[in-house]
C-alpha cells in the first residue's frame, strides 16, 4: 500500500506535468489560430487551381504530353507531410500508416516533409529521396516550387513513374483527414453525369495558344505547386488542432488524477490521525489501569 509521501510526490509530480501541458495547450491554440486563418483563406484558390486543371485536361481530348503519360520507371514519389514534434495524438502515424496501406516501400520513394514521418516510413522499409523537414516549420510558396522543380526533373528523366502528395486535410479542430492525391501523371477526372447514368455534358475542346505541349510545360508546375503549397498550410493547420487536443485531453486527465490521488491522500492521512488516536487512548489506558 503506497504511502502518504509516495502519493503525496507522485500528485506533486503530475501536477508539474499539468502545468506544462496547460502551457502546450496555449501555444498550440495560438498557433492554431494563426495558421488556421492561412489555410482557409487560401483553400478557395487551391481548389480552383485543382478544378481549373481538371477541366482542362477534360476538355483537351486526346493529347499527348509527358505530365498526362505515367513515366517509364515503375518508382513512385510521394510527399509526405507530418511533423518535426510529437505529442500531437495519431497526426503523424496517421499519414505514415496511410502511405504504407497504399504504396508499395520497394518501389516508392519518399519526399518526406517532416521528421516523424521520415524517421517512421525508413522504419518500413521506404527510401528517402529527400529530407525538407524544415519547410513545415514556415511554409512557403517557394519551398513548393523548388520541391516540384526536383520532382518533375525526377520525372523527367524517367527516374520515377507517378508522383503522390500524403497530407492531412483540415477540416476543423477537431476533424483531420489523411489523404493521398495522385499528382502526375494528371489524369482525367470522373465525366459529368458517368455516375448516375445521365449523359455527359457537352464540352468545347480546348484550344491552346500557341500549342498544349507550351502551355502544359507552363502550367503544370505551377498546378502542383500550388497543391503542395496548399497541403502544406493544411498540415501545419491540422498538427496545430490535433496538438491543442491532445494537450487539452492530457490535462484532463492530469486533473482526474489529482483529484484522485488527493482522495487517496486525504483517506491515507486520516487513516494515520485515528492510527496515532488509538495508540494515544490505548496508552493512556494502560497507564491508569
Amino acid at each position: 500500500m503506497a504511502t502518504m509521501r509516495d502519493i503525496k510526490r507522485r500528485r506533486d509530480s503530475i501536477q508539474s506535468t499539468e502545468q506544462i501541458t496547460k502551457a502546450m495547450k496555449l501555444v498550440a491554440t495560438v498557433k492554431l489560430q494563426k495558421s488556421r486563418t492561412k489555410a482557409e483563406s487560401a483553400k478557395p484558390y487551391f481548389d480552383l487551381m485543382y478544378d481549373t486543371m481538371s477541366s482542362i485536361i477534360s476538355r483537351s481530348g486526346q493529347i499527348r504530353h509527358r505530365y498526362l503519360q505515367a513515366g517509364g520507371s515503375p518508382k513512385k514519389a510521394v510527399i509526405a507531410i507530418t511533423s518535426n514534434r510529437g505529442l500531437a495524438g495519431g497526426y503523424n502515424n496517421n499519414i505514415v500508416k496511410l502511405v504504407n496501406g497504399s504504396l508499395p516501400a520497394e518501389d516508392t520513394v519518399v519526399y518526406a516533409i517532416g521528421r516523424k514521418g521520415r524517421d517512421g516510413l525508413a522504419l518500413r522499409g521506404f527510401s528517402i529521396g529527400g529530407d525538407y523537414s524544415e519547410v513545415i516549420n514556415d511554409p512557403l510558396y517557394q519551398d513548393a516550387a523548388e520541391l516540384t522543380e526536383v520532382l518533375l526533373e525526377a520525372f523527367t528523366r524517367g527516374e520515377i513513374g507517378e508522383i503522390y502528395l500524403a497530407f492531412t486535410s483540415f477540416k476543423n479542430t477537431v476533424v483531420h483527414i489523411p489523404t493521398l492525391l495522385k499528382l502526375l501523371p494528371v489524369e482525367l477526372p470522373e465525366r459529368e453525369g458517368k455516375a448516375d447514368g445521365a449523359e455527359p455534358k457537352a464540352r468545347a475542346i480546348m484550344d491552346y495558344e500557341p500549342d498544349d505541349e507550351t502551355v502544359l510545360d507552363a502550367i503544370v508546375p505551377k498546378y502542383m505547386s500550388s497543391l503542395i503549397y496548399g497541403a502544406l498550410l493544411e498540415s501545419l493547420a491540422s498538427e496545430n488542432g490535433a496538438r491543442m487536443t491532445a494537450m487539452d485531453s492530457a490535462t484532463s486527465n492530469a486533473e482526474e488524477m489529482i483529484e484522485d490521488l488527493s482522495l487517496q491522500y486525504n483517506r491515507a492521512r486520516q487513516g494515520a490521525i485515528t492510527q496515532e488516536l488509538t495508540e494515544i487512548v490505548a496508552g493512556a489506558n494502560a497507564i491508569g489501569g
